[in-house]
């Protein structure tokens, strides 16, 4: 089966010819129907170096976005998954046993350090292929929507909520105001979450025009990026400042954009991981506002995020690629033309 494959550090990737996995104890083989391109995989292929934390041990197959039907049934495998069937993919896989891993929390497994990979497409061969495995009980029924379109949801879509489910205590009184800082894949679906699940005024900022009016489309007050960027952000709030911020770029001058704008009390999260630091002074923090950070969600939140898209509260842009096409995604990802999230369909579907 032809599939994308990281074959080493600093390089691009190559669409080669692979064998078709094998579902061992536990597993099913997935027909893949949709696979998402995220920035996170050029952070794999470009960004990572052997031994530098976070880096993933080549070669594997990209793709940690991914949707597809069930081909067939692993050993030990209930016959409630369902061959044929559409399923969405939760990525992350710890190693089952700690107490993380036990509340569908793999994704901050505790014996991570141990584990010889992070995720499907993330050290272990994820979905820019024809099939792949995936474990059992990492598998959300779709259903009767549509699994292409659902494919990014698994970060995209997943992300986003984890960290807005978190900080909703800040949102859920009158005359709250909720900042998202870049509207790319996954800022456009918090923006909409954020819309669905909380009564906030949202404000919207980024440094592309089309972005700020998709955002406007889906109910967010907008800012264009630049030198009165925070002034005009701040004047929105009468003043006080956002009640909770969502940086989904993490570089140096957005985590300072939002760290300016926030309101006592509140809750900066930043969620991008452009490698931006922020330095702390106790005189310029706005009192009991404090700084985190998230990554990914729980099995369990992938199951709610999946309810909002089969409700229609969430609606992924998308734009496909054939899988002959798979390269030219991620060179368009690079050069910052994809507005949504580029989604792989391989050709044999």
């Amino acid at each position: 089966m032809r599939a994308v494959v990281f074959e080493n550090y600093g390089e691009f990737p190559s669409l080669t010819e692979v064998p078709t996995p094998t579902p061992g104890p536990g597993e099913v083989l997935l027909r893949v129907a949709g696979a998402g391109a995220c920035h996170s995989d050029i952070s794999v292929y470009r960004v990572f170096r052997e031994g530098q934390p976070g880096a993933q041990r080549p070669p594997f197959v990209l793709g940690h976005e991914n949707a597809g039907w069930v081909e067939a049934l692993g050993p030990g495998v209930s016959d409630r998954i369902r061959v044929g069937a559409a399923y969405l993919v939760y990525g992350p896989i710890g190693c089952g046993h700690c107490r993380r891993c036990a509340e569908g929390s793999d994704t901050y497994c505790e014996n991570a350090a141990t584990m010889p990979y992070l995720a499907v497409g993330l050290g272990r061969d994820g979905g820019m292929a024809e099939y792949m495995t995936v474990p059992a009980h990492h598998l959300i029924p779709l259903d009767d929507a549509d699994p292409v379109a659902a494919a990014p949801l698994a970060d995209a879509g997943l992300t986003p909520y984890h960290t807005i489910r978190q900080t909703l205590p800040h949102l859920n009184s009158g005359g709250r105001y909720a900042l998202v800082i870049g509207l790319g894949g996954l800022g456009r679906i918090g923006v909409q979450i954020l819309r669905a699940l909380s009564g906030a005024t949202v404000i919207a900022t980024d440094v592309k025009e089309d972005a700020l009016r998709r955002a406007e489309a889906d109910g967010a007050v907008t800012v264009p990026a630049g030198e009165r960027q925070v002034e005009e952000i701040r004047a929105l709030t009468g003043g006080r400042g956002v009640d909770a911020a969502f940086d989904f770029v993490g570089a140096t001058p957005t985590i300072a954009a939002a760290a300016a704008c926030m309101a006592p009390g509140g809750r900066f999260n930043v969620v991008g991981i452009a490698g931006g630091t922020h330095e702390f002074s106790f005189f310029t923090n706005p009192y009991e506002s404090y700084m985190t950070n998230t990554y990914w969600g729980s099995v369990k939140d992938l199951w709610e995020v999946v309810d909002m898209y089969k409700a229609g509260q969430i609606r992924p842009e998308i734009e496909r690629f054939s899988m002959g096409d798979a390269l030219e995604a991620y060179r368009r990802l690079e050069a910052g033309e994809i507005s949504g999230r580029a989604v792989v369909t391989p050709d044999a579907h």
